[in-house]
């Protein structure tokens, strides 16, 4: 009998009983990453329906290539809007597919037993307890066994290779397509901070309204996010793009030349009131948080961080240094994964439940 117990110890499985995946659920992009394996999955959060047939047929890139572009019985849904989810059963469906385009290959080995899902979330600080609950049912709707959930700043913070634990106080400005997060962390919990909505989806829309008030021209998203991504800098860099839209006076096909001053007359007022929300946060802090933020600095992330001459902006207007950290875009799923790596660090985060 000792015998085969001593066997049966020494059997090594071909799979896990159990695997750790990690969401970051972003207005524009959805991120999935495994503990060993890094980040699997980067898509657009993007799902496009047959209103017809009721049936869900494009899904992330493929959804946001057609937008503007589908019939009238396809419909191409963003089910999150601003960080929270605003359709349920169209996020749970897109989950479902990503999970299974990018989870499923890392399970082929376990084709006796299929090994329980544990999910480790983020969720934005503006996130009423309600929608924290919708992001959890989500998950466990998309074949989860568990879900914990931080709230972003925090997993932000640790992206930024940061001590969250510690009582250093970090400023931290997560530069989004759905929500600008401005965030002061220390000893494992979120001092103070403030959200914007005038984040990356926002400004496409308002380089579209500058293009029609200015050119008399009609542009699609998908023109407003190149023109953003192409010409917008704080570099002084003169760039010119053509750009084809509908004339609002005829309603014919028009051409028209931008340059990167427009872009950046269009998104001026967006920047200050972002400068301008930053200082708000630093005055109402304690004097001693202050002072070890202008010693530290502030650390920037999200994808909007990648915009030439960002750093050095906010550095003018604030009088601050500006921290670019390592996969700044990526910060919160690495910090994500970087918490859900130890089991002490989740403990912490449990027993801290006072956010």
């Amino acid at each position: 009998m000792n015998n085969l117990w001593k066997l049966l110890k020494n059997i090594r499985l071909p799979f896990s009983l159990s695997m750790q995946i990690v969401f970051d659920l972003g207005t524009t992009t959805t991120r999935i990453a495994l503990k060993d394996k890094g980040i699997i999955l980067k898509e657009p959060t993007c799902i496009g329906y047959n209103t017809k047939t009721q049936e869900a047929i494009f899904y992330g890139r493929d959804a946001k290539n057609v937008i503007g572009k589908t019939p009238e019985f396809i419909k191409i849904n963003r089910p999150i809007i601003a960080g929270i989810i605003s359709d349920f059963d169209a996020e749970v469906d897109m989950i479902k597919y990503y999970l299974d385009k990018s989870v499923s290959p890392y399970l082929h080995q376990s084709k006796i037993i299929k090994p329980k899902l544990h999910a480790i979330v983020s969720y934005p600080v503006i996130a009423t307890e309600i929608e924290q609950k919708a992001a959890e049912e989500v998950l466990l709707k998309a074949g989860c066994s568990s879900v914990f959930m931080i709230p972003r700043p925090l997993a932000t913070g640790a992206g930024c290779k940061l001590n969250i634990f510690s009582h250093q106080p970090h400023a931290i400005v997560s530069l989004g397509g759905g929500l600008i997060e401005i965030s002061i962390i220390s000893g494992g919990g979120i001092v103070g901070s403030k959200t914007l909505k005038n984040a990356g989806e926002s400004m496409d829309k308002i380089i579209a309204n500058y293009a029609y008030l200015k050119h008399g021209i009609i542009l699609g998203e998908a023109t407003c996010e190149k023109l953003k991504i192409s010409l917008l800098n704080f570099k002084g860099e003169e760039k010119i793009i053509l750009v084809r839209g509908k004339s609002l006076e005829t309603g014919l096909p028009k051409s028209i030349k931008m340059n990167a001053g427009e872009i950046i007359e269009a998104l001026h007022g967006n920047f200050n009131q972002i400068v301008e929300s930053i200082k708000e946060l630093i005055e109402i802090s304690p004097p001693e948080i202050v002072d070890d933020i202008y010693e530290e600095g502030i650390f920037f992330t999200g994808e909007l961080s990648n915009i030439p001459g960002v750093d050095d902006f906010f550095n003018k207007e604030l009088k601050i240094n500006i921290n670019l950290p390592e996969n700044f875009a990526d910060a919160t799923i690495h910090g994500l994964r970087i918490l859900g790596s130890k089991s002490e660090n989740i403990e912490k985060l449990k027993s801290y439940r006072f956010f």
